[in-house]
């Protein structure tokens, strides 16, 4: 980032926009120090910002847009890449809120719910853990529910295998939401909505984390069809040119090997639809994909599902 933003962003602190007013691009880069070649970058290629159209095209900023371009400034002046801040920006606005103290007792409230989780997975009690559940998912969206309450507890106990016990409560919590979770998405992909399919990259996750995916990217406009664990990856465009998806997803939570691109750029060419990565390793592929016809879609429940949408519509490069 060029040295003179920094001067330009305190002189853009000088002149406020109006609550109000949109302004074009040309206005919100004066008033950041961003060219507008990077501000439609921004929003192409990463969806971190979303101005509104004109009818001819044009691009109109609310104040909002112009607060998030200096919040980006920020987390990329601390040394983040600009491909990571949209997963920094998504969990800072959790639900509308600012990271202050409505914040904290939230997070305090997910930890509450975690505990009483896991007195019920300690006693074995599905029943509990059943009703815990559906009072969970009447208080909070599907992407806190798995994201921020359900996944953290599970990753938690995967991690502590050393007491005895300690595998059979993962594994009894691991059957409950694997459970649950497939039958949400068999409601959702129950829909007349153009499917897409979505398959795990073998051995580079679990079942569960990729039916959580499914219920992320899932959406009233698009059905997710998740294919088997273990998928043959050599078979998936036997699999697309029989089934026509709008697009195949797939899913990795591993670091990507250094065959990875090029695979996936070899069967993008196969498709004929579009291919796409989602996961850990879509983050940490992200440059190696640069340039390619293959979209990112990261890894946090709060991104995957509009990146999706801006991929299909053309609003979001590769």
């Amino acid at each position: 980032m060029p040295e003179t933003i920094a001067p330009q962003r305190e002189a853009a602190h000088d002149h406020p926009v109006d609550s109000e007013a949109l302004v074009p691009i040309r206005e919100v880069s004066r008033l950041t120090g961003v060219n507008p070649v990077t501000l439609r970058a921004w929003e192409r290629r990463y969806g971190l910002i979303q101005p509104t159209r004109t009818e001819s095209g044009h691009r109109l900023y609310s104040s909002g847009d112009v607060d998030t371009v200096h919040r980006i400034l920020d987390w990329i002046e601390r040394g983040v890449a600009v491909s990571k801040v949209g997963k920094i920006l998504a969990r800072d606005d959790l639900r509308g809120m600012p990271a202050t103290a409505s914040r904290v007792d939230t997070e305090l409230e997910w930890q509450q719910w975690q505990t009483q989780l896991r007195l019920a997975i300690n006693a074995f009690d599905d029943r509990q853990l059943d009703r815990l559940y559906g009072q969970i998912f009447s208080a909070y969206s599907t992407a806190v529910v798995f994201q921020d309450i359900l996944m953290p507890l599970w990753q938690q106990l995967l991690r502590h295998h050393g007491s005895f016990g300690q595998a059979s409560e993962w594994l009894f919590f691991d059957n409950f939401l694997r459970s649950r979770a497939a039958q949400r998405l068999q409601m959702l992909c129950a829909s007349p909505a153009p499917r897409v399919l979505l398959s795990a990259i073998a051995g580079e996750c679990r079942e569960l984390e990729l039916l959580v995916a499914g219920l992320m990217i899932s959406s009233e406009k698009l059905a997710v069809k998740v294919l088997g664990v273990g998928q043959p990856f050599d078979e998936l465009t036997l699999i697309c040119d029989k089934t026509r998806p709008q697009a195949l997803v797939l899913f990795s939570n591993r670091s990507p090997g250094s065959e990875l691109p090029s695979r996936l750029k070899r069967l993008a060419m196969t498709l004929d639809c579009p291919l796409l990565l989602a996961g850990d390793a879509s983050d940490l592929a992200d440059q190696s994909l640069a340039g390619s016809p293959i979209g990112c879609l990261g890894n946090d429940a709060r991104l995957m599902q509009r990146r999706l949408q801006q991929f299909l519509s053309g609003q979001l490069d590769t």
